[in-house]
C-alpha cells in the first residue's frame, strides 16, 4: 500500500512531540532518525518543529506574568529558539535594553548584561565572549532576540513546553533584585544635550524635556522647545514666573507639545502656539517620594528623573554653603521647599559623604543634569547627596512616548490637568466625560490621572449617550491595576465604533487605596497661573456606586481629567 504525504508529516511530527516531550536534544551535526531507509537531518527536523509551533498560540511566561502571540508577535526560530521583540524586553524583563545605531543590543539586569551585535551568532556578556545560538535580528524594522540565548545571560532559567507550547522563565540570579552600585547614563549614551535656562525660571520644562530625550535615547535624538513648553501652555505664566511638573504633564497630556528646538527657539521671547506636537507622551509616572530604590529602577530601565530640590544657587557662577565647587557636590538640609527642578541620570552608592560641605551620616549621591550650561559642576553635572532634604520628593519619569500617528484625534476638557481632586470621602468614585464625534470614528483608548499608587480601573463606554440614565447602557472595554501615580492612557480590550455627531461618554471607575478623593479633576483654585483656565468647554459626571450620576457642575465648579482617543475610519 502506498503512503500518503499525510501520513508521513503525521509520523514526523508525532516523533517531534514524542522528542520534545521527553527533553531528547540532539548536537546540530547528529541524525534524528530514519524513516524507511532514509535519515532526517538538524535542518529538516528543526523547521518540522517549528512550523508547528508557530501554527498554535505561543505563551511566554516570565517571572509568573504571561504573554502571548496574539497580543505580541512571537516566534520559534530553526534553531527552536523563542524570538521575541525588542520593544517588549523593558517591561517583560523589568530590565534595561536600548539598540545602539541600529546595529548592537544592550540588555542589563541587575549586575548583568547582555551585547548583541546584527545578524552575529557571538554576544558579550559579564565574563566575555560567548556563543549564542540565534542571532539578533531585524524584521521590517522591527527587531528580535532569542529569549533563550537572553536568559542563559541574564541568570534565568528558560524551557519550553510543548505540551502547552509554553516558554517559561523565571529568574534565579542570587540577587534577584539588586541594582548596580553605581549607574551613569552618560556612559550608556542616554542624557540630552546640556543647555542653560539663563535668567529665565524656566527649569521645570527643561527637566521635564531633558528627561522626555533621556528616555528616547540612545534610539532617537531630539532636542524639544523649552520656549514652546514655558509660553504655549494653558497657563497665566511667562518665562521669569517659574513653574511645576504638574504643569509639564498637563502641557504634554494635551499634546500641546513637545516641539522642536528648531520650530521655536530658547529666549527669543517669542513662540508659536499653532505649532503640533511632535511627539506623544501617553504616560508619565510619579514616583513616591523619597523611595530611592525606584528612582534608581526608574533611572536603569526608561532614563533621566525629572525631580526638585531646594537651590541656594541661581546660575553656574554662584556660591553655596551646600556647594562645593571642587567635588561638584550638593546637600541641603533643612526646612525650605524645594525650587529648582534637575534630572536624575545616575547613582553612586558609593559616593563620598567627605565630598559634601555639611557632616553627613553615610555616602552615596544621586547624579543630576542641571539646565545652567556646560560651566556649572562636572561639565553641567553635580551630585546630590542621598541625605538632600528635598532630592527625590517629587519625581516624574516618560514612560510611554509615542510617534503622532499612534491615534488620530484626542478628545478632552482639562488642559491644565491634574489641578484638585474630587470624591465622596472614599477611595471609589466613577467620573464620566461626554463627548461628541468629529466624524465616523473608532475610541481605542482612554487617559486619566492615578492620583496614588496601586489604583485599580474599570473603563466603560457609553454609545449614543442623551443623559444620566444613558450610563445603565455602558460596556466594559478595560481594566487593571496601576502600580505608581501618574497619568495613564489605557488601551481598549474591546473598540468602539461612533458616527460624526454622536455623543458618547468615557467612564471610569477608580479605587485607590487611602484615597478620600481618587478623581483628579481642572479647576480654579484661586492662582494666579489659573486665571485662563476654561472650564465651560467639559460635560462630565460623577457618581458614588456607579447607580446614580450627578453632573460635576453640581458639585463644583470643575472639569474631570478623562480624555478619549479615537481613529478615523
Amino acid at each position: 500500500m502506498k503512503l500518503t504525504k499525510r501520513y508521513w508529516v503525521f509520523v514526523v511530527l508525532l516523533a517531534i512531540t514524542f522528542v520534545l516531550k521527553f527533553h531528547i536534544f540532539v548536537s546540530d551535526d547528529a541524525k534524528i532518525g530514519s524513516f524507511r531507509g532514509g535519515s532526517l537531518e538538524v535542518s529538516v527536523w528543526n523547521p518540522l518543529v517549528a512550523e508547528e509551533v508557530n501554527a498554535q498560540v505561543i505563551s511566554v511566561v516570565i517571572d509568573n506574568k504571561t504573554y502571548s502571540s496574539e497580543n505580541y508577535t512571537f516566534y520559534m526560530d530553526e534553531n527552536r529558539n523563542i524570538m521575541v521583540p525588542v520593544s517588549i524586553l523593558r517591561d517583560t524583563l523589568d530590565c534595561s535594553a536600548h539598540i545602539y545605531d541600529g546595529e548592537r543590543l544592550l540588555v542589563e539586569k541587575h549586575n548583568l548584561s547582555a551585547l548583541f551585535t546584527l545578524n552575529e551568532l557571538e554576544a558579550t556578556g559579564n565574563d566575555g565572549k560567548v556563543d549564542i545560538a540565534s542571532a539578533f535580528i531585524e524584521i521590517d524594522g522591527a527587531y528580535y532576540v532569542s529569549l533563550n540565548d537572553l536568559s542563559n545571560m541574564l541568570g534565568y532559567q528558560c524551557s519550553f513546553d510543548i505540551n502547552t507550547n509554553t516558554l517559561l522563565a523565571a529568574d534565579l540570579s542570587e540577587n534577584a533584585n539588586a541594582l548596580p552600585t553605581r549607574y551613569d547614563l552618560r556612559e550608556k549614551f542616554r542624557v540630552s544635550s546640556i543647555r542653560s535656562q539663563g535668567k529665565y525660571g524656566t527649569c521645570w520644562a527643561f527637566a521635564a524635556l531633558s528627561a522626555i530625550e533621556s528616555s528616547l535615547l540612545p534610539e532617537e535624538q531630539y532636542l524639544f522647545s523649552v520656549d514652546h513648553m514655558s509660553m504655549s501652555n494653558s497657563f497665566n505664566v511667562t518665562q521669569f514666573d517659574g513653574g511645576s511638573y504638574t504643569m509639564g504633564m498637563a502641557y504634554l497630556a494635551a499634546w500641546q507639545g513637545p516641539v522642536y528646538e528648531s520650530e521655536d527657539p530658547y529666549g527669543d521671547g517669542q513662540t508659536d502656539s499653532a505649532l503640533e506636537a511632535k511627539m506623544h507622551v501617553q504616560e508619565m509616572r510619579i514616583i513616591p517620594s523619597k523611595d530611592l530604590a525606584a528612582i534608581k529602577e526608574a533611572v536603569f530601565k526608561y532614563g533621566g528623573v525629572q525631580t526638585s530640590l531646594y537651590s541656594s544657587i541661581s546660575n553656574a557662577n554662584g556660591s553655596s554653603v551646600y556647594y562645593n565647587r571642587e567635588t561638584y557636590a550638593y546637600c541641603y538640609i533643612g526646612t525650605e521647599k524645594p525650587n529648582h527642578d534637575v534630572v536624575i541620570i545616575g547613582w553612586d552608592d558609593n559616593y563620598s559623604k567627605d565630598n559634601f560641605t555639611s557632616p553627613l551620616e553615610g555616602d552615596g549621591a544621586f547624579i543630576c543634569q542641571n539646565s545652567w550650561g556646560d560651566g556649572f559642576g562636572e561639565d553641567g553635572v553635580f551630585y546630590v547627596s542621598y541625605y538632600d532634604t528635598n532630592i527625590g520628593t517629587h519625581n516624574v519619569v516618560y514612560t510611554r512616548i509615542e510617534d503622532t500617528d499612534n491615534y488620530d484625534n484626542i478628545y478632552q476638557s482639562d488642559l491644565c490637568g491634574w489641578v484638585g481632586k474630587i470624591g465622596y470621602e472614599k477611595e471609589e468614585i466613577y467620573g464620566a466625560n461626554v463627548y461628541k464625534a468629529k466624524g465616523n470614528e473608532i475610541i481605542t483608548a482612554a487617559g486619566f490621572y492615578a492620583t496614588a499608587p496601586d489604583t485599580k480601573y474599570r473603563v466603560y463606554v457609553v454609545k449614543n449617550f442623551e443623559n444620566e440614565n444613558s450610563f445603565a447602557n455602558r460596556v466594559q472595554v478595560a481594566e487593571g491595576t496601576l502600580a505608581d501615580a501618574g497619568y495613564y492612557t489605557i488601551d481598549f480590550m474591546e473598540e468602539i465604533s461612533v458616527k460624526a455627531g454622536e455623543k458618547y461618554a468615557v467612564v471610569v471607575y477608580l479605587n485607590t487605596p487611602g484615597a478620600t478623593h481618587p478623581l483628579a479633576i481642572e479647576y480654579n483654585n484661586g492662582d494666579k497661573y489659573l486665571e485662563n483656565i476654561n472650564l465651560e468647554d467639559g460635560e462630565g459626571y460623577i457618581s458614588y456606586s456607579g447607580g446614580k450620576f450627578t453632573n460635576i457642575k453640581d458639585k463644583q465648579e470643575c472639569n474631570l481629567c478623562i480624555k478619549a482617543y479615537t481613529n478615523n475610519q
